[in-house]
């Protein structure tokens, strides 16, 4: 099965300047990152909070523009394309926090017409769109007239997935689509995006660090640390044998609810202190510190 996605050696160097505007360093936040994804699969890129997920997603969509590395779309390279109307149409992101997505100002129904206008959707028809969509992401088409401050979080969030669907994309990029909400909303929204992918034959990026959600959802899983990929590979395998110090750190960290749950954990000596921040690695380069070739390994 051929790729949707190709990313080949992407990387995203940002400069660090002192006092006086002067570049003294950069941080490497993505650092010659490659992963592929089949056409309707679903990828999991997993990682803390600044490991990189988030600006590779960015680069993706074209919200930031790469230092270095091709970012492939059926085999098509549209690293210079992104941000295009016809790329658009293509590819679409769902974001992480659906109420500061949405714009308070407008109805669900203005927030789904937005892309339906800017990709040329004839008005006449747009009212049937709109609610073809909300029954989508199993909402009543009276929805269309609410407001955003109107609904639940996991209601916005199925609007906003509404949306990314309205001009039929082929790729969906989903950054931590389920952190902001509650457990059991979490796992209803995870259940909608499983019967989308399989009706629309979509592809899916799914940037999350709650590995358990993960572990159902991904079937290639990605491990992303310090802005590299340290482990990549088929989902069951990475969890179930971790060849990587920092993927078995994460997994050993995903909270268990039984027995069998906790058998499964890897087991690890206890760490003294915290992961380094990307800034404190530089400063460890810097430095030429003993530990700086350590904490890359």
């Amino acid at each position: 099965m051929s790729a949707m996605l190709e990313i080949v050696r992407l990387s995203k160097h940002f400069p660090v300047r002192n006092g006086f505007g002067r570049q003294t360093g950069e941080v490497r936040a993505v650092d010659d990152v490659s992963f592929s994804i089949e056409k309707g699969k679903v990828y999991g890129l997993a990682g803390e909070s600044g490991s990189g997920k988030s600006t590779i997603a960015r680069m993706i969509m074209g919200l930031t523009r790469p230092t270095s590395g091709d970012i492939l779309l059926d085999g098509r390279n549209i690293t210079g394309d992104t941000g295009t109307r016809a790329y658009g149409r293509k590819v679409q992101m769902v974001f992480q926090n659906p109420g500061s997505s949405l714009n308070p100002r407008r109805t669900v129904g203005q927030s789904i017409a937005v892309p339906l206008d800017a990709h040329g959707h004839p008005r006449s028809d747009r009212t049937r769109r709109i609610v073809e969509l909300l029954e989508m992401v199993q909402l009543p088409a009276e929805f269309a007239s609410r407001y955003p401050h109107e609904l639940s979080g996991g209601q916005k969030q199925r609007v906003a997935i509404a949306r990314a669907l309205a001009v039929v994309p082929q790729l969906i990029v989903l950054d931590e689509p389920t952190s902001a909400l509650d457990v059991s909303v979490q796992a209803k929204v995870m259940d909608l995006l499983v019967d989308l992918g399989r009706q629309l034959e979509l592809t899916f990026l799914f940037i999350s660090h709650d590995l358990s959600l993960m572990r159902n959802f991904a079937q290639q899983v990605g491990v992303l640390y310090l802005g590299k990929i340290v482990e990549t590979g088929p989902t069951a395998t990475v969890f179930e044998n971790p060849q990587h110090d920092y993927t078995r750190l994460l997994l050993a960290s995903v909270p268990v609810i039984s027995a069998e749950e906790a058998a499964m954990r890897p087991v690890i000596p206890l760490i003294d202190g915290e992961i380094p921040t990307a800034e404190q690695l530089l400063a460890l380069r810097n430095a030429g510190g003993p530990d700086s070739q350590r904490i890359e390994q």
